[in-house]
């Protein structure tokens, strides 16, 4: 059986329509869990009385990691999979996903071929890639959909808003990092998973229909704190020393190559435009990078622990973030 886990926060129509694609699932034998974040307007009540899920309601908003853990934590699956409530699965979704898991027992992760909701020829994400800095994004985010994707393949990890994770791997490396509570944590947990030896194949059968950053919005300047912040969380925790010792060359790098994106117009800079838009988005990542900062202790203990279940020494980390690198011209 599947164990499907869906964290939502006050988004009722779209968690229907998430929950509705659900219900068309064929070929598997699945529970849905529906983890809700204290929301405000019925969407717990509207998943336990029209869909029969299994609700578990938090009094607040917990964030997406501790949310996650909750439901991994009362699921019954062997495979258990993680869905955004403003994501919709096509009817082969989670037979698909289970398929790619069954090619070798160290398979621990799925990922999903992600499509822009709004615009379906539109890649959202097809597995993930990575900035030497830390700041990942998903591999053809942006593209057009020209079949570019449609083999299946290892990548390094897989987009939490639509993946497929072994309970056995969950229990020998642990669950999301809380301290990230949204943003990059699966970035984190994918990381973590391939330095304890675990791998991740990307099946283009399994497909999703993404509504692209809906929880706070691509024009949020907390949205940037989290990312900023999280980017470097991450690094501390699970670089290498070698990369760790070069991230603010890394990330002066990519901070470059975002000025010139903004001075041409294109680029994330867009969402805030302006001189004042770009000193908002320069103070959101500097806040970012003080909560960092202010969290480095905690998660540099947390580095310790990876020993425990570590396969992958500091030079095949080194390799595997090179080998799956973002390259410059798309991290902006």
């Amino acid at each position: 059986m599947i164990s499907v886990v869906v964290v939502n926060w006050n988004r009722k129509e779209l968690l229907r329509a998430c929950l509705r694609s659900l219900t068309c699932q064929r070929g598997v034998t699945f529970e849905i869990i529906v983890v809700d974040n204290g929301s405000t307007d019925g969407s717990a009540e509207m998943a336990a009385s029209e869909f029969g899920c299994a609700v578990i309601r938090n009094t607040a908003n917990r964030g997406f990691c501790a949310a996650n853990n909750q439901g991994i934590r009362v699921a019954r699956g062997e495979l258990i999979a993680l869905l955004n409530n403003d994501a919709e699965v096509e009817p082969g979704w989670l037979a698909a996903l289970a398929e790619a898991c069954q090619r070798s027992p160290r398979i621990g992760m799925a990922a999903s071929k992600v499509l822009v909701w709004e615009d379906p020829r539109i890649i959202d994400k097809a597995g993930h890639l990575i900035f030497p800095d830390g700041q990942n994004r998903g591999r053809g985010s942006g593209t057009p959909d020209k079949g570019q994707y449609d083999q299946e393949e290892e990548v390094l990890w897989p987009d939490g808003c639509a993946a497929l994770y072994r309970k056995a791997m969950l229990d020998e490396i642990g669950g999301f990092d809380e301290d990230f509570f949204a943003y990059g944590d699966d970035a984190e947990l994918g990381l973590r998973a391939r330095i304890a030896g675990w791998r991740c194949l990307y099946t283009p059968k399994a497909v999703v229909r993404h509504h692209r950053s809906t929880t706070l919005g691509k024009d949020s300047l907390r949205r940037l704190e989290l990312i900023e912040r999280n980017r470097l969380l991450l690094a501390i925790k699970l670089f290498p020393a070698s990369l760790l010792w070069l991230n603010p060359l890394f990330f002066a790098m990519r901070l470059a190559a975002g000025l010139v994106a903004a001075h041409c117009g294109r680029g994330d800079t867009a969402h805030f435009p302006g001189f004042s838009g770009k000193w908002k988005m320069a103070r959101a990542l500097f806040q970012g990078d003080l909560e960092a900062l202010r969290l480095a202790p905690r998660i540099w203990r947390k580095r310790g622990t990876i020993n425990s279940f570590r396969q992958l020494d500091a030079r095949d980390v080194r390799r595997l973030i090179l080998a799956n690198r973002l390259p410059l011209t798309e991290v902006t």
